[in-house]
């Protein structure tokens, strides 16, 4: 495994890793993590991605339900998120090791400033020695705008802060074939690789396969290694290490910037764009999205929102922030640019998107 040559490491702590079937917080594992960090992490980064809110909210609160609404599930997060946070420090501090509390909501990492803030903050923690301890701000999430799982959390916070590693702990050993053996590398996920993906999920958690394959795959997008490993013994960065069961998802070398590993690694786009044929071709030369190439759009969105461009056929071309609004580019879609100023009436960009704001798929 990496650990020894990676100089920052995200690890994602699922909610059986850290809460007990009875809803109990799992110090003697906890605290075995910490040794570990201090073991094989001297002059590296650490992050803790850790889930667990929402079922030490139910074990305080007397609430036995799996099924909760939505707005329940927030005042429970409120409640256990400051038990988690609190269990956290009084381990760290025992131990000497600082830490320091981060809760993120999709707007943090989906909107470019905002992306920005957060990786200022991350570096301000590690240039004082803590270490973040992260999780999805659930007390305002909505279903609508919403990880829906601290794994694809995970893979968003390693982009933004440029994490060499992400090492995702649960209760399975990696990514299993059709015959049940434990696919080691993986250096592609395409169609074949999510059909293995598990469907079920444990009491507690909201994720599954199928969430660590999309987080795999913005890791992979943004130069980060990731491991999908069993968390459930003690100590278990040593016992990854000395069994060697996990799966390892290989990044592709990238040659892109920070911007560009940012807008390819999207969660979700805000809107559709869908071109011809010619601007298809065009785009796979590395050239900018002109409106003449617009066939349609699909949903509404701003200047500078992440949109999704496809071909005539639904595939995948390209993402990119676009130069004009929804409304703007079904005036203009089919149009010379030349015939832009005088259909909006005032000047703008010629581009839909800038090949400079664009990362082809």
């Amino acid at each position: 495994m990496l650990i020894h040559n990676s100089k920052k490491i995200i690890i994602k702590l699922g909610s059986s890793i850290v809460v007990d079937n009875k809803g109990k917080f799992k110090k003697k594992w906890v605290i075995s993590l910490i040794k570990d960090i201090k073991k094989y992490g001297k002059r590296k980064k650490f992050v803790i991605v850790s889930s667990g809110a929402i079922a030490l909210g139910q074990k305080y609160l007397k609430i036995r339900k799996k099924k909760i609404k939505l707005e329940m599930s927030q005042a429970i997060a409120a409640v256990g998120q400051i038990h988690l946070a609190g269990e956290f420090q009084k381990i760290f501090d025992k131990f000497k090791v600082k830490s320091g509390q981060i809760l993120i909501s999709p707007d943090d990492t989906e909107q470019r400033r905002r992306a920005l803030n957060i990786r200022n903050t991350f570096d301000n923690l590690f240039d004082l020695n803590a270490i973040p301890i992260v999780n999805e701000n659930d007390t305002t999430a909505t279903a609508e705008i919403k990880y829906g799982d601290n794994d694809r959390l995970a893979a968003r916070v390693a982009q933004i802060i440029g994490a060499d590693t992400l090492i995702i702990l649960s209760n399975t050993n990696g990514l299993y074939d059709r015959s049940k053996k434990i696919i080691k590398i993986v250096n592609k996920i395409d169609e074949k690789i999510y059909s293995l993906a598990d469907k079920s999920k444990n009491s507690y958690g909201s994720g599954g396969m199928s969430t660590k394959l999309d987080a795999a795959k913005i890791c992979m997008n943004s130069g980060c290694n990731m491991f999908i490993a069993n968390g459930e013994k003690n100590y278990p960065l040593k016992n990854i290490l000395k069994s060697k069961i996990y799966t390892h998802f290989i990044p592709k070398i990238s040659s892109l910037d920070a911007r560009k590993k940012w807008i390819v690694s999207s969660l979700n786009s805000s809107g559709i764009i869908y071109v011809d044929e010619g601007a298809a071709r065009a785009l796979t030369n590395g050239k900018s999205l002109l409106a003449t190439g617009v066939t349609k759009i699909k949903g509404l969105f701003d200047k500078g929102e992440n949109v999704l461009i496809v071909d005539q056929n639904n595939n995948h071309l390209a993402r990119g922030l676009v130069s004009f609004n929804s409304e703007e580019i079904d005036k203009i879609k089919g149009k010379h640019s030349n015939e832009i100023e005088k259909i909006l009436g005032y000047l703008s960009k010629s581009e839909i998107i800038h090949k400079d704001n664009m990362v082809k798929l």
